[in-house]
């Protein structure tokens, strides 16, 4: 009983501090209007180049707590009796987190090249088809079990109707966020949309 309840506290402040984390990356994050733009990224790493190590590595950061917060959530559905969505969906949402953890690292290449004075753009440039097609199935695999998640939540009944309708539309908005090259979504939509979905979870009873 001891470790359920250790578990639970643990997994509620993974829950709770992962989309807080992701929000204040992305909010930090230097504006680019549309991604990947090589000319203002390189114009973002000149301008603050310690801001650009800082926002990268909170990214992981928040990444690796995302992970631990869908596991945790995948733990509360089980023990609440939902295993037809989560079961699937867990590996989903952990593959699309591992992949877009790789994007952050990829992100340290113009640092570097900016530290020895070469092209931070054309490196950037030379980036740009790795960091797409990465990105793209992160975002895949993130979606597909994020929208596992969303049913798993309306099925479940851990949470009352109108706030489990809040939480599921609000996994489907994270996910394609993902996918949509644009500033204002990358960074804010984003960031609202993991609050919206994961924060009525951790204050779940069951989890605390």
């Amino acid at each position: 009983m001891t470790y359920t309840k250790t578990r639970a506290r643990y997994g509620a402040v993974a829950v709770a501090a992962a989309p807080v984390v992701m929000a204040v990356a992305f909010v930090a994050h230097p504006f680019i209007a549309r991604m990947p733009d090589a000319e203002a990224i390189a114009a973002a790493v000149d301008a603050n180049r310690a801001l650009w190590v800082a926002v990268h590595l909170l990214t992981v950061i928040g990444i690796a707590l995302t992970a631990l917060a869908f596991a945790a959530i995948r733990a509360r559905l089980r023990d609440a009796g939902e295993d037809r969505y989560s079961a699937w969906a867990l590996p989903w949402v952990l593959a699309g987190s591992v992949l877009y953890g790789v994007l952050p690292g990829l992100e340290f290449t113009p640092l570097a090249v900016a530290r020895i004075g070469g092209d931070v753009a054309a490196a950037q440039d030379s980036l740009t088809p790795v960091f797409i097609a990465v990105l793209v199935a992160s975002a895949a695999s993130f979606a597909i079990g994020a929208t596992g998640f969303a049913k798993a939540v309306t099925a479940s009944g851990i949470l009352s109707r109108p706030l489990s309708v809040v939480v599921a539309t609000a996994l489907i908005v994270l996910a394609v966020s993902r996918f949509v090259p644009i500033g204002v979504v990358q960074s804010y939509v984003q960031a609202a949309a993991g609050l919206v979905a994961l924060w009525p979870l951790a204050r779940d009873p069951a989890m605390s």
